[in-house]
């Protein structure tokens, strides 16, 4: 059983206060130094644009709606489900000022950005962020953004995609930080129980990262947790698109059937911009469109 957190003392923790909020669009001598951004190139020409931020709302959705007969329901619920729903939310500065790649006019997507300090920066004021409103939360917040950096620490076996790639020498400080932070907030909680939560963290980052990529889904994750108390298997969950924004996913694991999930983005009809200040002025001016998927049981 999960013991009761003590009171988080914030000044025997070493976090970043909430006023290193950084910028980390433009260039520094010529290197690009972010685009928090999922951007599909079309063959038309047209773009598509899926602000990090949003896809980590789309995987909040489904952590929110996790657990039936056969899988658990998240616990501690509130915790897991914000952490899933803000995730991403170091990449809220970047898209305050986007920018483009130098050269070719075009947004980067995130699996090409270089991790430098401006990111770190970020991403370590979002998980000071998340944990001054819930411990648990940041915790997850963190321990995801490192494992991204470690192969997330071999808990997942399939995809092996979408890990943080480009990391510089210095990163290692960023990682031994935050780890060693973790290793402080870890032992107020059961360890079992948040390794489950991180492994279903993962489940839903792919999840909705899967229909953000791509048109037609085709895939899987595993292992997934269906318990914590070891009593079910982990299983193999597979993603497949019947038809247009419906996906069948199998075994179920949501507790409405079929779930209506929702996901914001931009199009746009071209992908090349003159500059950062025009791809900025399309940006803000360009209505996002609200796209529903519907996720049901694989058909019989």
């Amino acid at each position: 059983m999960r013991p009761a957190p003590r009171e988080y003392n914030r000044g025997t923790i070493a976090l970043p206060v909430l006023s290193r909020f950084c910028y980390v669009g433009g260039t520094n001598g010529g290197a690009i130094q972010g685009s928090g951004m999922i951007v599909r190139e079309r063959a038309d020409g047209s773009l598509i644009l899926i602000n990090q931020t949003d896809h980590a709302k789309l995987s909040g959705q489904c952590a929110a709606h996790w657990g039936n007969e056969r899988f658990a329901r998240p616990k501690p619920y509130e915790a897991v489900v914000r952490a899933a729903m803000f995730h991403d939310s170091g990449w809220y500065d970047y898209e305050a000022s986007p920018s483009i790649a130098p050269g070719t006019g075009k947004p980067l997507n995130f699996m090409q950005v270089t991790w430098g300090k401006p990111q770190r920066r970020a991403f370590e004021w979002a998980i000071a962020w998340m944990t001054q409103i819930e411990p648990y939360s940041g915790l997850l917040l963190s321990k995801h953004r490192t494992g991204l950096q470690r192969g997330r620490y071999g808990q997942m076996e399939h995809p092996k995609a979408f890990n943080t790639q480009n990391l510089p020498e210095d990163n290692e400080d960023f990682l031994a930080r935050n780890e060693a932070t973790q290793a402080t907030l870890l032992r107020d909680y059961d360890e079992a129980e948040f390794w489950t939560n991180y492994r279903l963290l993962q489940t839903f980052d792919f999840i909705s990262l899967f229909p953000c990529n791509k048109d037609v889904v085709d895939d899987v994750i595993e292992p997934v947790p269906t318990s914590y108390d070891g009593r079910s298997a982990p299983v193999r969950l597979t993603l497949k698109t019947i038809e247009g924004t419906k996906v069948a996913v199998d075994p179920f694991p949501f507790d409405v059937d079929p779930l209506r999930v929702q996901l914001v983005r931009r199009e746009f009809d071209g992908s090349v911009f003159a500059d950062a200040a025009a791809f900025r002025e399309a940006y803000f001016k360009t209505v996002p469109v609200a796209v529903d998927f519907l996720l049901c049981s694989r058909p019989q």
